[in-house]
């Protein structure tokens, strides 16, 4: 890209706002050299706004100077990444006219390659100790498997699942709402340092630029293009992590959900989102079997296997046809296993070299040790 378009991609982040399907539409069929000569020239209205809108955006123009903000970013080692260069994720130009003008980006490894195997973690800021821990377990287990952590830098399961990610030594991406020298929460200030540090701080807004509401909105569409899957750890239904959900199914990227107490409103807006099409994720494993590469499967879920599990059938139909107080005769034991007399007897002395039974005189009974894990507490059958 040539530095007259690099100049006006600069200019536009600073006039116009994050997402704005209409502008993308300007830089579609005029190119951003032009959208920045009509907006500061004072050229002919483009179409599709009114004379007030037209006005705003000419006032806001008034004051751009692209090559500062191009110093000040690269004062704190950001550079500008645009459509078109080879640090583009390509992904991001699934939103369409909706997709970033350009990115401010902070930090020292490809954006593009990153992003390539990454997996977004969001969710509730006012999260839950069940919330905190999960998310920081996602984003340790991610790393250790070599994915790379999206999320927002904000309170709650954002922070942890970057602090999960970089105790784990790994890789790890905060979607910024405001400029990549500001950084907000002001609590975190220490946290996004660091992620600058090892991972990567973006942002669609220019250096000293301040966040509002509609900005962490439209930051959301962010993260969920710019990864192969959204796991939301922790929402109610008025959430922005639902958002991210949402732009991620719209994407075709795959959508996750952390189930949480049924009780909990903060779970609520994940339940809804899991009775949908989002599927649900307990753990690392589990999410890079949907976003990791083909045979990069979840291990299978089991319970633990008891010594009575590995007995042959007609070995564990007699030991359950000994009651769990008391000795029977071995004729009582044939007829409850449907079996005969015979093979019943022997099938009694094999448990009993296992250690299920013993004799009481003329009968068979369970052993102490064999009681518990034939009738476990809480069992259904």
């Amino acid at each position: 890209m040539g530095d007259g378009a690099r100049l006006a991609r600069a200019a536009l982040t600073r006039i116009v706002e994050p997402g704005d399907e209409v502008v993308g539409r300007w830089l579609r069929e005029f190119g951003a050299e032009e959208v920045v000569r009509r907006v500061v020239g004072g050229g002919a209205p483009l179409p599709g706004v009114s004379d007030g809108r037209w006005a705003g955006l000419r006032a806001r123009a008034a004051d751009v100077r692209p090559e500062r903000d191009l110093e000040l970013a690269a004062g704190v080692g950001a550079r500008l990444v645009c459509p078109g260069d080879t640090e583009w994720p390509a992904q991001l130009d699934d939103l369409g006219d909706a997709r970033p003008v350009a990115l401010w980006v902070r930090g020292r490894p490809s954006l593009r390659m990153w992003a390539l195997r990454s997996v977004g973690v969001v969710g509730a800021r006012a999260c839950t100790d069940y919330g905190a821990r999960v998310a920081a377990s996602l984003g340790a287990g991610l790393a250790e498997r070599g994915s790379v952590v999206v999320s927002g830098g904000a309170y709650g399961v954002d922070a942890a699942a970057h602090r999960g990610t970089l105790g784990a030594s790994g890789a790890t991406v905060a979607v910024l709402a405001c400029g990549v020298d500001r950084p907000y929460p002001r609590g975190h200030i220490e946290l996004i340092e660091r992620i600058a540090e090892q991972g990567l701080v973006i942002a669609e807004l220019p250096p000293g630029d301040h966040p509002t509401r509609s900005r962490f909105i439209l930051r959301n569409r962010v993260i969920a293009a710019l990864t192969r899957g959204t796991v939301v750890v922790e929402a109610a239904y008025r959430s922005g992590a639902l958002g991210t959900a949402r732009w991620a199914q719209r994407l075709g990227r795959h959508t996750m959900g952390v189930p949480g107490p049924v009780t909990s409103t903060r779970s609520a807006g994940v339940h809804e989102l899991l009775r949908g099409e989002a599927v649900l994720v307990t753990d690392a494993a589990e999410v890079m079997e949907l976003v990791g590469d083909m045979g990069e499967l979840a291990p299978p879920r089991r319970g633990p296997v008891l010594p009575h599990d590995l007995l042959a059938p007609g070995a564990a139909a007699v030991l359950a046809a000994l009651p769990s107080r008391g000795a029977v005769g071995a004729g009582d034991v044939a007829r409850a296993a449907g079996t005969g007399v015979d093979d019943a007897i022997g099938r009694l002395y094999e448990l009993r070299s296992l250690g299920f039974v013993e004799r009481l005189g003329d009968g068979w009974q369970l052993t102490r040790q064999a009681i518990q894990p034939v009738l476990p507490e809480g069992d259904d059958q």
